[in-house]
C-alpha cells in the first residue's frame, strides 16, 4: 500500500515524460555507451578515448541543428550527464532547451550468472534509488536498464529468463517510485546461427516473462517504454530472412506478448547496419495487422555510425558529421510512419 501512494504522488511527472517521449515521427537516440564500448567505437576511427574527446563527440551529437525534429529523447551515460558544452552549458540543460528529454543508463553491466555459468545477468540494483535521485537533480527524466539473452541449443535457460525479468521489473518499479520513466530493454542477441523461428520462440518467452514480472511488481504499463530487439535470424545463420519476414514475425510476437497498455515500443538496432535497421522499422510499421502501440526506434550505432565515420575526431568535420546524423534521424522518422523507401538514402 505505501508503494501505491508513492506512485500516485509521481504520476503527473511520469505522464508528462511519457507525453514528451511518445511523439509521432520521433524516436530516441542511445548515446549511453560505456567507457569500454565507446573506446571500441573510437578505436575504429583512430581517435583516443579521452574524457575530452568523449565530451566533444557528445557535444557534436547534441548540438546537431534540427535534431529535435526527429529525436525526442537521448539516453546518456553517467559521465555525460555531468558534462558541459564548450560554452559551459550542462548537457541536460542543453537538451531540455532543444525540447529533447534527457535520460540515463542506470544498469552497471553484465556479470556471470551463478545459476547458469555460461549466461550473464545485469547488475546495478544496489543503491539505485539514491542514484536515481541524484540523476533526477541533474535533469534526467527517464532511465534505461538492459538485459541480454543468448540463443543456443540450450540457452537461454528458464532460470536466466525468469531472473532477468525479475531484475527488469524491480528496476522499473524503483524508477516509477522516483518519478523516473523506465525504459525496459530485454535484448535477444543476434550472435549465433539460430533461425528466425528460433528467435521468435525465445523473444516471445522473454517478453511474456518480463510482463509477468512487471505485473507482479505493480509497474504501471502506461508509464513505461519497452525497448526490445527485433525478431531476426542469427548473424551466422545459413540464410538471411527478408525484411518483410522479419517485420511480420516481430509484429506477431508483439501481439502475443506485449499488452496494449504499453504506449511506445522503441526498437534497438542490436548490431544491424544503419540502413537495415531503418528498413526493418519501416516494414514493421507497414505490417497490415492491428498495432496498438507507437512503434519507433532507440538506436545507438545505427544512428551514429555514419556520423562517427565522418567526424574522425576532427573539428573541421563536425558539420559533415552532424549532417550524417540528422540524415539517419530523419530517415528513421519516416520509418516510424512506414514512409521510408531505399531511394531516400
Amino acid at each position: 500500500m505505501p508503494k501505491k501512494v508513492v506512485i500516485d504522488m509521481t504520476t503527473t511527472e511520469l505522464e508528462s515524460t511519457i507525453k514528451d517521449l511518445v511523439i509521432p515521427c520521433k524516436g530516441i537516440l542511445a548515446a549511453d555507451e560505456s567507457s569500454p564500448t565507446i573506446k571500441k567505437r573510437f578505436d575504429a576511427i583512430n581517435v583516443e578515448s579521452t574524457e575530452e574527446n568523449r565530451r566533444a563527440y557528445r557535444e557534436l551529437l547534441f548540438t546537431t541543428p534540427d535534431l529535435e525534429k526527429y529525436i525526442c529523447g537521448i539516453i546518456l551515460f553517467e559521465e555525460t550527464l555531468n558534462q558541459k558544452t564548450a560554452d559551459d552549458i550542462p548537457f541536460p540543460k542543453l537538451l531540455t532547451q532543444k525540447g529533447i528529454v534527457p535520460g540515463i543508463k542506470v544498469d552497471k553491466g553484465l556479470i556471470p550468472f551463478e545459476s547458469s555459468l555460461d549466461e550473464k545477468i545485469t547488475q546495478g540494483l544496489d543503491g539505485l534509488p539514491e542514484r536515481l535521485a541524484e540523476y533526477k537533480k541533474l535533469g534526467a527524466r527517464f532511465a534505461k536498464w538492459r538485459a541480454v539473452y543468448n540463443i543456443s541449443d540450450i540457452y537461454p535457460s528458464k532460470i536466466a529468463i525468469k531472473t532477468q525479468a525479475c531484475l527488469l521489473a524491480r528496476y522499473a518499479a524503483i524508477c516509477q517510485n522516483q518519478g523516473i520513466v523506465p525504459i525496459v530493454e530485454p535484448e535477444v542477441l543476434m550472435e549465433g546461427d539460430h533461425s528466425l523461428e528460433k528467435c521468435a520462440e525465445v523473444t516471445e518467452a522473454v517478453q511474456r516473462a518480463v510482463f509477468r514480472a512487471l505485473y507482479k511488481r505493480n509497474v504501471i504499463l502506461e508509464l513505461m517504454v519497452l525497448k526490445p530487439s527485433m525478431v531476426i535470424a542469427g548473424k551466422n545463420h545459413a540464410s538471411k530472412p527478408s525484411v518483410q519476414a522479419v517485420a511480420e514475425e516481430t509484429v506477431k510476437i508483439l501481439r502475443r506478448a506485449v499488452p496494449a497498455a504499453v504506449p511506445s515500443i522503441n526498437y534497438l538496432s542490436g548490431g544491424q547496419s544503419d540502413t537495415l535497421a531503418t528498413a526493418h522499422l519501416n516494414a514493421i510499421n507497414q505490417v497490415d495487422l492491428s498495432k496498438p502501440w507507437y512503434l519507433s526506434f532507440s538506436y545507438g550505432r545505427a544512428l551514429q555510425a555514419p556520423c562517427l565515420k565522418a567526424w574522425r575526431g576532427k573539428k573541421e568535420n563536425v558539420k559533415e558529421a552532424q549532417e550524417a546524423l540528422i540524415k539517419r534521424a530523419k530517415l528513421n522518422g519516416l520509418a516510424t510512419q512506414g514512409k521510408y523507401t531505399p531511394k531516400d538514402e
